[in-house]
């Protein structure tokens, strides 16, 4: 047999680098599909336990009303080992529904548990809607908490497309309908209609903060224009309960009652398939890029966020900022 040639010695060492890497990739997708199965599989030790505890249930990220969590919530609520709960919150927000979703069923555990919310880096909008469903709110000196307001924001560019010649046809039932779509200028009448639905939001969220904060009128004045506090900030101004962490959301515990000797067991529910977005697969996160409180409908929020998650009417805080 003839020796091979420097191309055909050249071509075989890339083909074999080739065929060992795609060995490689098929061996992590095996071994991150088997952890995930093991894990969706294996017992939830701190839900399932029959050990007297404290639950810690997290909720962090955009909210949308996401049914594992408020699963836990629920569970946690009628769990006989479970003697209270401390919801640990980092979110800017998200959905309104979602938010009232999770406000709606921390109240309902709040019946029968002592609840006290945690805040990390931020507890703003919506998760601020979250943090007013507990019965005692605690944050760090530098939390940011609030963001009471309500802004509906959609891009409008229809300026653009005329200038390239382009039009949008469309049959409508009615001058409302679909309106606004950016394609054309808003009228005075679908103005008109967003503000009410501005209005009708924004005084419910109002109304939730007075009523859970216990607060008057011009107490509320103070809060209630949409920008944010750092929790020194708000301690005097009703919008927390306590400066600190879990030791001082552990002692409210205590004094409702919950023995100060139990331990505190993270509820967390079953391992999803967004485990592997770390390959590429699954959503891809984007950075927030400006300071708002958003509220609008789903192609405002996608344009605003970049997050396809995220639908209906939406309360968050829109930031990138550090120190």
């Amino acid at each position: 047999m003839s020796p091979s040639s420097p191309d055909e010695l050249v071509d075989r060492r890339k083909l074999r680098r080739r065929v060992s890497f795609w060995r490689l990739v098929s061996l992590i997708l095996a071994l991150s599909a088997l952890l995930i199965i093991g894990a969706r599989l294996a017992p939830n030790k701190a839900s399932s336990g029959k050990t007297q505890h404290i639950a810690r249930i997290a909720i962090k990220g955009l909210i949308v009303g996401d049914e594992s969590t408020i699963k836990l919530i629920h569970d946690a609520a009628e769990a006989p080992q479970v003697a209270g709960i401390i919801l640990d919150i980092d979110s800017p927000g998200g959905t309104t529904t979602g938010s009232e979703k999770i406000y709606d069923a921390i109240r309902v555990a709040a019946v029968k548990k002592p609840v006290v919310a945690e805040v990390g880096t931020l507890a703003a909008s919506g998760a601020y809607i979250a943090a007013l469903g507990s019965d005692h709110i605690v944050a760090y000196g530098n939390s940011l908490v609030g963001s009471i307001g309500v802004l509906f924001q959609y891009p409008n560019f229809y300026k653009l497309l005329n200038n390239v010649g382009v039009s949008v046809e469309e049959v409508k039932s009615s001058p409302l309908k679909a309106a606004p779509n950016g394609m054309e200028p808003t009228s005075d009448a679908a103005r008109a209609a967003l503000a009410s639905v501005v209005a009708d939001s924004y005084a419910w969220f109002k109304q939730l903060v007075q009523t859970r904060r216990h607060m008057s009128d011009a107490e509320l004045g103070a809060v209630d224009d949409g920008r944010v506090f750092t929790a020194r900030q708000g301690l005097p101004l009703k919008l927390v309960d306590a400066i600190g962490g879990e030791p001082e959301a552990l002692a409210w515990l205590v004094s409702k009652g919950v023995n100060k000797s139990l331990p505190v067991l993270q509820h967390s529910p079953p391992a999803s398939w967004s485990v592997l977005s770390w390959l590429g697969i699954g959503a891809t996160a984007h950075d927030l890029d400006q300071v708002s409180v958003i509220s609008g409908l789903l192609g405002a929020g996608k344009h605003l966020l970049g997050a396809s998650s995220l639908d209906g009417l939406v309360a968050i805080w829109h930031f990138k900022s550090s120190i």
